[in-house]
């Protein structure tokens, strides 16, 4: 009855460590996917014209950032939140979007800084490189927690963690 008893608990250890493991996998696809969102933004927003971002509101080119983030989120079947339906809070250069409807596990946030600068050194000269700075954070749902009470009968765990991610790309005009 004692050996039952132990391969009863190295069974559950067992199924909580392969539930672990594809949970984590599971993870990383998604940041992955989060990825080739934030640098499609960025990589699209590179290409627009910035004599828009001095007008009062949002932009229709970073309107259209938003909107093929929110795209390739549903392309890549991850719940954008809502994401396409949402207004900028915040104004220029930098606009920040952050829906949390549409069975959100939290807040998705979106942030596009249109003037975002960096330095690189060109000879001896330190050149400004006006740049897209597209950065996405998203809440990911563990489902670790129905797993961990066979271990653990008592054990409780919190289940969503942010994902962030973000690309940088230079301007062309």
């Amino acid at each position: 009855m004692r050996a039952f008893g132990r391969m009863r608990f190295l069974s559950h250890f067992l199924l909580a460590d392969i539930a672990a493991s594809q949970m984590a996998g599971e993870a990383f696809n998604v940041k992955q996917k989060l990825n080739g969102a934030a640098r499609e933004g960025a990589r699209f927003a590179s290409s627009l014209p910035t004599n828009d971002l001095s007008a009062a509101g949002t932009p229709a080119s970073v309107t259209a950032i938003r909107d093929l983030v929110a795209s390739y989120l549903t392309n890549t079947r991850i719940n954008n939140c809502g994401l396409g339906a949402q207004a900028a809070t915040n104004a220029a250069p930098t606009w920040t979007y952050a829906p949390s409807g549409n069975g959100c596990a939290g807040t998705l946030t979106l942030t596009i800084e249109r003037q975002y600068a960096f330095q690189e050194t060109v000879g001896t000269a330190n050149i400004n490189v006006i740049s897209t700075h597209v950065t996405l954070s998203y809440p990911y749902r563990w489902r670790f927690s129905r797993v961990i009470k066979l271990v653990a009968p008592g054990a409780a765990y919190g289940g969503v963690t942010q994902i962030s991610t973000d690309a940088i790309v230079p301007n062309m005009d």
